[in-house]
């Protein structure tokens, strides 16, 4: 392979394993004012590598950390270590379609919105967002996030109107006690249907308890098919870090998606064409 852009064929074989969402980050990163929880150790790029390479991992997409807010500089430096990876990042609405374009070329594929633990989320249809939003359409990039149900419609509808791509992290994380009917999960459901939309099975162990998450699997395997889901580890597991192993996360594909032709898709040829080749 070459450098971050290269283009890679999509005939992919079973060989093929994407880990579309993980974090890199060590204890001395600066630390946002809303960040939610305070790392235990270093969770370095060559120990996710190490794993990959154990778990026949191939490659992976590494999301944006709320913990450290704008500070992209680890992520983009691994980029430029190993085309194995993509990523995305945290971004304030100043930020300039020069930088974007130059953050694109290091590697960047999308932006996140981590606002599912603010009281008060930026407002999502003010001038400065929507511009951010054009730009991220215009790149070709996606914004992946996790949200408060009662705010997803809003943010979901700002994304499409904008025509940018978007990503629901963590199935939507919906709340259990509602079963399939819970709004955020609804929401996504709807979202994909509508065409621009693509969900991660991923964080199935942050359910309560963790066999609640294999009926949501079950639903956006049956409404997404293959073609607009990815698998994720969510490593190195944040305030999980002693209850959470890699290969549970794994392991937790194979349970989801029993079927091993819809599995490779999921783990493989979506994800592989969604966040590695050139529009």
């Amino acid at each position: 392979m070459g450098g971050p852009k290269e283009t890679l064929r999509m005939d992919v074989g079973p060989s093929v394993l994407v880990d579309s969402h993980f974090h890199i980050y060590k204890t001395d990163f600066p630390l946002s004012k809303t960040a939610w929880h305070k790392p235990p150790s270093d969770a370095p790029l060559e120990q996710v590598l190490a794993l990959f390479d154990a778990n026949g991992v191939t490659h992976g997409v590494v999301a944006a950390a709320s913990l450290h807010g704008v500070y992209n500089d680890y992520v983009r430096a691994s980029l430029k270590r190993t085309p194995r990876l993509r990523a995305t990042a945290i971004v304030q609405p100043p930020i300039d379609i020069y930088q974007l374009e130059q953050m694109k070329a290091d590697g960047f594929v999308g932006i996140r919105f981590v606002w599912r633990m603010l009281e008060t989320p930026p407002d999502i249809d003010s001038d400065e967002y929507r511009v951010l939003l054009r730009r991220v359409a215009d790149l070709g990039w996606h914004v992946h996030f996790i949200e408060r149900a009662a705010r997803m419609p809003r943010l979901i509808a700002a994304i499409e109107t904008a025509g940018a791509k978007i990503v629901v992290d963590h199935m939507s994380l919906p709340d259990p006690s509602l079963g399939l009917n819970d709004p955020a999960f609804k929401a996504t459901l709807a979202a994909i249907e509508r065409g621009r939309t693509w969900v991660k099975l991923s964080a199935g162990y942050r359910f309560k308890p963790p066999s609640a998450a294999a009926p949501y699997a079950e639903q956006l395997v049956r409404v997404a098919g293959g073609e607009r889901l990815f698998w994720g580890s969510d490593w190195p597991f944040a305030a999980y870090e002693d209850k959470m192993q890699y290969g549970e996360a794994v392991a937790a594909l194979k349970e989801w998606v029993p079927d091993e032709k819809l599995r490779r898709q999921i783990s493989g040829e979506t994800p592989l064409r969604f966040y590695f080749a050139e529009a």
